[in-house]
């Protein structure tokens, strides 16, 4: 059922010991959303503690500072935040999936899992909806808190480049700046700073890009031998999925990454294609620019079948040869 702000809000308050989970893989807009909303509601006196599958990536580990794990817990509501599906919960969907009272998400392809959801498919991030609580549940906005949520709408709209950029999101972002956030030094970890073995896998990713459908299609592969031979993990490839739309006249950016017996998806478009679309044909979802999904196999397959998919969405009647 989907609820209003303010009733998510009620929900919230009404909750003692309150459990916040993230998805697989956590990004900067589920990590920060989390992280923010655990300021608020223990600024509120609740108990709280965050799960997720995976462990938050180095490159936001400095968002942590204020988390502290509630020494004795009695877990009586749930909520996840960024959160699509229940696959996306990872390795605690089998112990949540049928647990989770509120969902706060931004994606409006979210199959309505939990009880409660509130939800705003047109909001830049999650992090968007979790500043509208703070709001909601008369919380003052700090500066750490508020660089949670600048990080969340900073890493969901590419630093404010990407078309689902909303004017709340840059509002938002003027406030975490007028409350003193060290604003430019988040920006500088987050998009700024690379290990030199990133750099070094991501020469080899682009000296291999293909192209498909008269250049319209850019397909990037990650493979698992590249990881190994860098020394790079999954947690280090922030950002790579954005390069291939970059490419003038590319409209479907294709990034594959390899992993131990399926590939994960990333897709980036423009307005000639819909991501979120293609992406469902596979069970994945996201947005219409941006959107991802699973392909149970080898490299080598998953490009055939989402080239095929591709095609039918956004060249009908094209075939996808590869250009030289």
């Amino acid at each position: 059922m989907e609820i209003t702000l303010e009733q998510a809000a009620e929900q919230l308050r009404g909750g003692n010991h309150i459990t916040i989970l993230c998805h697989r893989k956590p990004d900067g807009d589920t990590t920060g959303s989390a992280l923010a909303l655990y300021d608020a509601l223990t600024e509120l006196g609740k108990k709280v503690r965050i799960r997720c599958s995976d462990p938050l990536p180095e490159l936001f580990q400095f968002l942590e500072e204020n988390y502290r794990e509630p020494e004795e817990f009695e877990e009586d509501f749930v909520v996840a935040v960024d959160v699509a599906s229940v696959p996306l919960l990872g390795d605690l969907q089998e112990e949540y999936g049928e647990k989770v009272d509120l969902c706060i998400d931004h994606h409006s392809s979210n199959s309505r899992y939990a009880r409660q959801l509130y939800l705003d498919g047109g909001a830049a991030a999650a992090a968007e909806l979790i500043y509208r609580l703070f709001k909601a549940m008369e919380v003052p906005l700090t500066v750490h808190p508020a660089l949670c949520i600048y990080t969340g709408l900073a890493t969901d709209t590419g630093c404010f480049c990407f078309s689902n950029t909303t004017p709340a999101s840059l509002r938002i972002a003027a406030e975490v700046l007028e409350l003193g956030a060290p604003v430019a030094d988040a920006n500088r970890r987050l998009f700024e700073s690379k290990k030199p073995s990133r750099v070094a896998l991501e020469a080899q990713v682009l000296g291999s890009l293909e192209y498909y459908y008269e250049g319209h299609c850019a397909v990037m592969l990650i493979s698992q031998e590249l990881k190994k031979r860098f020394g790079v993990n999954d947690d280090e490839l922030e950002g790579l999925s954005s390069i291939p739309r970059k490419i003038e006249g590319v409209w479907v950016g294709v990034t594959i990454r390899e992993q131990e017996d399926c590939c994960r998806i990333s897709l980036r478009t423009t307005p000639e294609a819909d991501a979120c679309a293609i992406c469902a044909a596979f069970g994945g979802g996201g947005h219409i620019r941006a959107a991802g999904c699973t392909i149970e196999g080898g490299p080598d397959r998953a490009r055939e079948l989402l080239l095929r998919e591709i095609g039918r969405q956004a060249f009908p009647g094209k075939q996808p040869e590869m250009d030289e």
